[in-house]
């Protein structure tokens, strides 16, 4: 399982779509992350764009902590699709975004 609230996900999601992935906004934000949500980013966006499946979450999650050199904020930055694939990834998971934005709204 991802180490990452799903409403994390959601506000990446969603400032990706207002200001593009690499925008200072979205930078920030993952910047403030700590290791493990920032790993948990990467993961998803892999699984959303097919580098991964689901079943292979243990060895992406190993792959992403293994290969972790470049600021996470500058590599995801570098997907112009960061929040199709976060999206896609969190379908695939089994993880409703509307549902999460729903509860995040509910919460806020």
């Amino acid at each position: 399982m991802l180490d990452i609230s799903d409403g994390k996900v959601v506000r990446i999601i969603a400032l990706a779509r207002e200001y593009g992935s690499d925008s200072p906004q979205l930078r920030g934000y993952i910047a403030g992350l700590n290791e493990d949500e920032q790993v948990s980013v990467v993961v998803c966006a892999w699984i959303g764009r097919e580098s991964f499946s689901v079943d292979e979450l243990d060895e992406a999650i190993a792959t992403a902590q293994q290969e972790r050199s470049a600021p996470t904020e500058d590599y995801l930055a570098g997907m112009p699709e960061l929040a199709s694939f976060l999206e896609d990834g969190l379908d695939a998971l089994g993880i409703s975004v509307a549902y999460a934005e729903d509860h995040l709204r509910d919460r806020g």
